[in-house]
């Protein structure tokens, strides 16, 4: 790989000093970072030179918590995030049955709750516009499942089918089963129902989505935060396709979920263990994960006090079940991300990751709370204090989604949501990522949400709690530095910096000085990874002239 010098811009380092005009690039690592004369010094005469035309360059974000083959399925269905009214989501699904009407089931995605009469969605409002094929559409959060009569049937619910543990199957007045799957519910029945007739083919077409979707987005790595054996062969495939290699660096955390049995909880510890121990180039299994509880909109998150409506969840987890599978994984070495969105939830999981520490004694860890959506006014010590990552998501807390979730808590609860600065200004390590597909991949309108509040699908709505958000570079380096560290990769990416991996990419507006309101325009012109383009707009080349005309980007 030649040496390639980057001069002329506006580089964001998320690093001391935050600011350079020009970076070298030698054997995929970062070899200089300075001034123009400095970089051509560095570079020597025989290394390429691109002139970014007073471009931003910034580190290649990392979304520190995604799902790679869910974000590539849901990018291929149908689309209900923007549709507000339950005409037009009844009007897309009638759409999409006309487009394709020999399809065996119709799958969407992205709904909101407060988009449905009354919060309550239910069976018959789908039979509606189709009742002749069976369909599934996952909620906005990925935490419930609304379905027609027809796949009621499919999946053999009926009033007779006993709720599963920590899930529940929605029930009308009479008890029939109403088309709500909640929690494990949507996850045992309809999940593991769609997965069943879905082939390999649709998950590698869905994991090209993904990638393309991602370096286009000038994202660099990720952490895909419920790995299972069908998205491992996915990404195994990707990366035989590629000669050995994926086109971006991905992390993963192997999905342990709660049997009611210790041993066969501790066994799948074991086989993250197993999976830690392989090698393979651009992928590693580095943890667990656990879900703790459900989500606010659905009143399934856990919450020290009841929902408005007086109902309340229990954790998954229970305290007594999470203790012996955190310990395990800590003794092994393995990071541990806890699913905590209510704040009975975070309890649970500073509990078992006090108990961990206690057992298992002082040695480097560092582990993560994934969401903390709503915590307690001293939850953000106690991660400080336990060197806990706290993990979370600006693009959920969009003020266009923001009703449903308010109402849900009915109190003061709803003006501490998703408070970033408080584990801030606690001194808690706070990493940024956007959870896809619950909500868009794109890192820039995350970081609008992060240095606004103010919403990227509708701007209409007014901030939301703006004494929460962040100034713009401070969110950038919490989804670039601070992503990389959460990932313990602070030393490998996530800064320009000498002797990092050259993980960048190039905008073609600069909100440090238009604006963060730009971020909703601009976009990302070229993407490298270990050095490499893996990603160049369509015009990149004609808006971005190189000072020698016949040198090449290697």
């Amino acid at each position: 790989m030649s040496r390639t010098i980057h001069v002329n811009g506006r580089i964001f380092t998320a690093d001391e000093p935050a600011w350079a005009e020009a970076i070298v690039v030698d054997g995929g690592r970062i070899a200089f970072v300075g001034s123009d004369a400095g970089a051509r010094a560095a570079g020597g005469p025989d290394a390429t030179t691109v002139d970014l035309g007073g471009r931003v360059l910034l580190p290649g974000f990392i979304d520190a918590h995604t799902h790679l083959v869910g974000t590539g399925h849901a990018l291929g269905r149908v689309g209900l995030t923007d549709a507000r009214t339950l005409e037009q989501i009844q009007e897309r699904l009638r759409a999409a049955r006309d487009a394709d009407p020999d399809a065996p089931r119709l799958l969407g995605r992205g709904w909101l709750f407060d988009s449905v009469p009354g919060g309550a969605p239910t069976a018959a409002m789908i039979d509606e516009v189709v009742a002749d094929v069976p369909v599934y559409l996952d909620a906005n959060d990925y935490h419930s499942v609304w379905v027609n009569s027809a796949a009621l049937r499919e999946l053999g619910i009926t009033r007779d089918t006993p709720d599963p543990m920590g899930g529940r199957i929605g029930r009308d007045a009479a008890g029939e089963a109403n088309g709500m799957l909640f929690e494990t519910a949507a996850q045992q029945y309809a999940w593991e129902h769609v997965s069943s007739v879905t082939t390999d083919a649709d998950r590698d077409a869905a994991m090209e989505r993904t990638l393309a979707a991602y370096l286009a987005a000038g994202v660099t790595g990720a952490v895909d935060m419920g790995l299972d054996d069908l998205a491992l062969g996915a990404l195994d495939r990707a990366a035989e396709r590629r000669g050995g290699t994926l086109p971006m660096r991905v992390l993963a955390h192997w999905l342990v979920g709660n049997t009611g049995d210790e041993t066969e909880n501790l066994a799948q510890v074991d086989r993250a263990i197993e999976l830690a121990g392989e090698h393979r180039p651009w992928l590693a299994v580095v943890g667990i994960k656990l879900v703790l509880d459900g989500v606010i909109d659905a009143c399934t998150a856990a919450m020290r006090h009841p929902y408005a409506d007086g109902s309340n969840a229990e954790p998954i987890w229970p305290l007594e079940a999470l203790r012996p599978v955190v310990a395990a994984a800590d003794a092994a070495g393995l990071q541990i991300a806890l699913h905590a969105i209510g704040d009975l939830a975070s309890d649970v999981a500073l509990d078992a990751l006090e108990h961990a520490h206690a057992v298992n004694g002082n040695r480097p860890r560092r582990h993560r709370i994934e969401h903390l959506e709503y915590a307690a006014p001293e939850t953000a010590a106690r991660v400080a204090a336990l060197g806990v990552t706290a993990s979370m998501q600006p693009v959920h807390a969009d003020p266009a989604i923001w009703a449903n979730w308010a109402a849900m808590l009915g109190d003061e609860r709803a003006d501490r949501g998703f408070a970033w600065t408080e584990f801030r200004d606690a001194g808690a390590l706070l990493a940024f990522s956007t959870d896809a597909p619950t909500a868009p991949h794109e890192a820039l309108p995350n970081l609008y949400i992060a240095a606004t509040r103010r919403s990227a699908l509708d701007g209409s709505y007014p901030a939301n709690h703006p004494e929460y958000a962040l100034p713009l570079e401070e969110a950038v380096a919490h989804a670039t530095r601070d992503a990389a560290a959460s990932c313990l990769e602070e030393h490998e990416r996530g800064r320009i910096a000498v002797g990092l991996a050259a993980d960048f990419a190039v905008l073609d507006r600069d909100p440090f000085t238009e604006g963060a309101d730009v971020l909703l325009e601009a976009r990302v012109v070229r993407t490298v990874v270990a050095g490499r383009p893996v990603y160049e707009a369509p015009d990149a080349a004609q808006a971005e002239p190189e000072v020698e005309p016949e040198a090449s980007v290697a």
